[in-house]
């Protein structure tokens, strides 16, 4: 086992774009971590240079771990190894989520937790969806009007979207805006008074997400000109563009669809949480 120091993530980030549209999640954590962006992990590896499993854990080291939820997310090309990992280099002791993995890895996640006398449960299932390339992007028309109300979000408009984000609405929830919206990319769409009606904002990970639009706005077409949007922004600046939908989510999975993104049908990503 091996943490990885700054020079030895940038070259696990190179390493992960080989096996993509599988590393994404991992991979998206990595390039903030790369470019200074706000992290509270520790990655580990099974072996260096070369590895068979990357792992992302809370960094004891880092206080402001503990003002987020703990995470924890893996890539794995080895069962054996991804078992032995789990088991020795992730602390049992506390609630926790690991998300984003591939469902073959449900059973030896299952097994590992049946040994740590801890519950488990399915927390979601999701697609996971990309834009191969800037090119296949189908963006929408945007008029000028329109197109002069596009903005960015601020610190003061985090209490509208945690109030909307259906895992939000607490304090936890303020601090993972403040985080997200102090140090990535977002994008809005503003009424007259310069109040937002609908928003998109991208993870720590990178990935596309909690897009909304206040209901007496929706059928307007404003969540196709913020994908559009966020994804011509995060391309230009060399983030990956890609998002989690929900598995019963189908119309956010036919919006995407239309708009170009794309879906690994042979991969589908969970999210498990553990000692609840």
């Amino acid at each position: 086992m091996k943490v990885l120091n700054k020079d030895e993530l940038q070259i696990a980030e190179g390493v992960l774009l080989k096996h993509f549209p599988r590393s994404y999640k991992v991979y998206g954590s990595l390039y903030t971590c790369n470019r200074n962006k706000t992290s509270t992990a520790e990655v580990v590896v099974d072996s260096w240079p070369e590895f068979k499993v990357i792992l992302l854990r809370p960094d004891p080291k880092n206080k402001r771990s503990e003002d987020f939820m703990k995470r924890v997310s893996f890539f794995s090309t080895d069962e054996e190894v991804l078992r032995k990992l789990l088991s020795e280099e992730v602390d049992w002791s506390t609630y926790f989520l690991i998300g984003g993995f591939d469902i073959s890895h449900v059973p030896t996640l299952k097994e590992v937790s049946s040994e740590k006398r801890v519950n488990n449960r399915s927390f979601t299932l999701v697609h996971l969806m990309y834009l191969p390339d800037i090119s296949h992007l189908c963006a929408p028309d945007v008029d000028s009007q329109l197109e002069s109300r596009i903005s960015s979000l601020s610190l003061s408009h985090i209490d509208m979207v945690n109030k909307t984000w259906k895992f939000g609405g607490d304090e936890k929830g303020y601090r993972h805006f403040k985080n997200i919206i102090s140090n990535f990319p977002t994008c809005c769409i503003l009424d007259t008074y310069g109040v937002p009606v609908a928003w998109i904002l991208v993870y720590e990970y990178c990935a596309l997400g909690m897009l909304y639009t206040l209901p007496e706005h929706r059928g307007k077409g404003y969540a196709k000109v913020l994908i559009s949007t966020m994804a011509k922004k995060l391309h230009a600046d060399g983030y990956p563009v890609y998002c989690f939908i929900e598995e019963d989510n189908m119309v956010s999975y036919k919006l995407f669809q239309n708009m170009g993104f794309v879906e690994d049908t042979s991969y589908r990503a969970a999210w498990f949480e553990f000692n609840f």
